[in-house]
Order: structure tokens, then C-alpha cells, then sequence
């Protein structure tokens, strides 16, 4: 078996036919079965937010080796833009990972090194990884394909990432830069005025950068303003994060309650 027969990213495909992503956020659900549920939903990609909420290494693992099963690219926030998580999240499953509260070219390289193996990055040499179903491939071919496959993402959350958004853009390795919306209104002392032109300004100033370098833009933080994602998708953004297994099942819970209650109401 070739490794291009078992080694593939959903995601960048889609991307490369600039066709647009949608992910949902695993927060609250600790099992497999997530994976293929939001496969079966339809969406393209999920990834665990290790960011916010008290996932294990393990137990993300798990998760992501269902996703690769299931055929849906499985990536992973991480608390912390360090190697000693963005490697072992990668090593545990994940096709890619995503850096939250990115400010600067630098910080933006460190993540690539962590992500990607020589002479792209730092990564150190491993085997028997799932991505290739534990199969060992010849050193050279397996870290090239691999390098191919792994999304690399970053978070722009703050004030200082969208004044250095050309140069964080154009940083080597980076796939794609999401804007973290709710974090990026705090920042400027403005929560939850989506729609704020400030916000616009920042999606128009980031598309265009990621444009500049051949990079792809990402909608974080709108899930309750579809109006706003579509907006930003016909700007160019091409990956939506539509939302959280937690909101969706409390979206969905409430309504059968409230169905129920109008039951009553009518009666």
C-alpha cells in the first residue's frame, strides 16, 4: 500500500479547491463516537478543544484515531503553543493543530517548528504513528507526507496579531489564520459587538494578508450570527467554526423543552 492511499487531509483538499470547511468543536463529549457523528452530520473536520475545556492527552488521542477512521481530519486546540503539547497531540492522531493567542511572527515559527518535521520544522523523528495506521514507511517519504498533511493554524485574538497580520501570514508552514472573534472584542474592550466594523476591518485586513502569502482564513466565535459568517465567507474566508457540541446539545434540549411547554400552553 502506498502512503498516499492512507494518508490524507480532507481539509486541505477542500481548501485546495477553495471550497469552504465546516468544523464543530468538541468540548463536552469524551467519547469516540463524536468522530463519527459529526462525520455522519456532515461535517468535514472536528478538533478538540484542549484550550477550554479538561480533555486528557489520551482521551483526545482516542478521539482524533476515530476521526481518521470515520474520514474526517481531527485537529486539536492546544493550551499552549509548546511542543510538549503541539507534538504530542500531532503524534497522538491529529492531522492538524491550532494555536490559539498568536502576536508575532516568532511565536508563529515556534509552532511550525513543534508541527512540522526537518527541514520545515523541529519535529522530533517518531514512528508507529496512526495517521499511516502504524504501518513504517521509509523515513524520508513518511515526514515529507506528513508535513503535507498536517494543518497548521493560528489564532488571532488581539490587537497586536491583526497590527502584524502580514508578517505572521507570511511565516513559512502556517496553513491558515483564524479569527477568534470573542477574544479579539474583549481585547478592545467591546464584548460581544459583533457588529462592530472594527470586526469587518479585521476580517478585510487578515483575508487580504492570508491572500498576499497563499493562506486560507478562518471564522471562529460567530456561531450565533450566520448572517455574519456568510458575509465573511464571501469576503474569502473558506473554514467556519460553526459551534460547540455543548451549545448544539443544549440548542437542541431546550427546544424539545420548549415544544413541549408550548404543548401546555395551547392546551
Amino acid at each position: 500500500m502506498m502512503i498516499g492511499d492512507i494518508l490524507r487531509n480532507n481539509v486541505k483538499e477542500k481548501l485546495a479547491r477553495d471550497e469552504v470547511v465546516a468544523s464543530m468543536t468538541v468540548r463536552l463529549v469524551r467519547q469516540v463516537e463524536i468522530a463519527q457523528i459529526a462525520k455522519t452530520a456532515g461535517f468535514d473536520t472536528i478538533y478538540v478543544d484542549m484550550e477550554h475545556c479538561s480533555a486528557s492527552l489520551e482521551t483526545t488521542s482516542q478521539i482524533c484515531m476515530a476521526a481518521l477512521a470515520a474520514g474526517i481530519a481531527p485537529f486539536v486546540r492546544v493550551p499552549a503553543n509548546t511542543p510538549e503539547y503541539v507534538t504530542r497531540v500531532l503524534e497522538g492522531g491529529a492531522l492538524g493543530v491550532i494555536a490559539p493567542h498568536i502576536g508575532s511572527a516568532a511565536e508563529a515559527r515556534a509552532v511550525v517548528q513543534a508541527a512540522k518535521f526537518p527541514p520545515l520544522g523541529a519535529r522530533s523523528v517518531a514512528g508507529g504513528l496512526p495517521h499511516l495506521h502504524f504501518r513504517t514507511f521509509p523515513a524520508a517519504e513518511a515526514y515529507a507526507a506528513l508535513n503535507d498533511a498536517t494543518t497548521v493554524m493560528i489564532q488571532f485574538e488581539n490587537a497586536a496579531a491583526l497590527a502584524k497580520a502580514d508578517e505572521i501570514a507570511a511565516v513559512d508552514g502556517i496553513d491558515m489564520v483564524m479569527i477568534g472573534t470573542n477574544d479579539l472584542l474583549c481585547d478592545w474592550g467591546i464584548p460581544e459587538q459583533y457588529e462592530h466594523p472594527r470586526v469587518r476591518e479585521a476580517y478585510e485586513m487578515t483575508i487580504a494578508a492570508c491572500r498576499r502569502h497563499g493562506k486560507h482564513v478562518g471564522v471562529g466565535g460567530l456561531a450565533t450570527r450566520p448572517k455574519l459568517v456568510e458575509e465573511y465567507v464571501r469576503m474569502g474566508a473558506r473554514y467556519v467554526s460553526t459551534g460547540t457540541d455543548l451549545a448544539f446539545l443544549m440548542g437542541a434540549c431546550a427546544a424539545r423543552a420548549k415544544q413541549v411547554r408550548d404543548i401546555v400552553l395551547r392546551g
